[in-house]
């Protein structure tokens, strides 16, 4: 089994698997390794089988996909609970294109997996540190939320508010883009957003005028 790329006659062989004869051989080891109690951190663990077993290669198809759940099982494992807020296999998918270039590097050299698993731990440092961005942002927009409910915001409010918290919101809001966005008139923009500046919830910036723009706060209005 090959991992190859480019036109045909072409072909560029990133990777060739281990022969077909010796697939039943090398699954048995690697399924006592995986099954076997070690002296080896479990996260590391993870990073050893995701690579071993993309490595041994197989299937046709699905082994990236399969390694990623082999080493997200061990991360569970390693945190001692089912339930977990981040996703390694996500974060993979987000740097695929290192990932390959990584593992081609890896598999063309010795059988030292350092390279790997100094990518493999990284790459799991930056999905935990995404979660916990995530996760903070969730945790914000929803106690932000339980004070704007308490304290009534107007339809128009509510909707900007929610745009505002969505991912992907660029630039700050002003009069004329709160007028657009909620279909009413400038005056009335106005006031709504004079009516959320005076209680904490947006905060205006430096400057002034009709280009006078504000933010949402970043902290819970008491």
């Amino acid at each position: 089994m090959q991992v190859v790329s480019g036109p045909m006659g072409r072909e560029k062989v990133h990777y060739e698997a281990p022969a077909a004869a010796r697939l039943d051989s090398e699954m048995d080891v690697f399924l006592t390794w995986c099954a076997a109690e070690q002296r080896i951190d479990p996260v590391l663990k993870a990073g050893v089988a995701h690579f071993w077993f993309v490595t041994i290669h197989p299937f046709e198809d699905g082994n990236g996909r399969i390694a990623r759940a082999l080493g997200d099982l061990f991360l569970s494992q390693a945190d001692g609970s089912p339930e977990r807020f981040y996703s390694l296999s996500r974060q993979i998918e987000t740097d695929r294109n290192f990932y390959y270039d990584t593992l081609e590097t890896q598999q063309r050299n010795s059988s030292d997996i350092t390279l790997w698993l100094d990518w493999f731990l990284n790459c799991l440092d930056r999905s935990l540190t995404h979660s916990e961005t995530a996760l903070s942002s969730i945790l914000f927009k929803s106690r932000l939320w339980d004070v704007l409910n308490a304290i009534g915001v107007n339809e128009r409010q509510r909707l900007v508010i929610n745009r505002m918290l969505e991912e992907g919101f660029e630039g700050y809001m002003n009069t004329s883009k709160y007028a657009k966005m909620t279909k009413c008139s400038n005056d009335t923009a106005l006031r709504d957003i004079q009516n959320l500046k005076a209680r904490g919830i947006f905060l205006q910036n430096e400057g002034g005028g009709r280009s006078t723009g504000y933010r949402l706060t970043d902290t819970i209005p008491l």
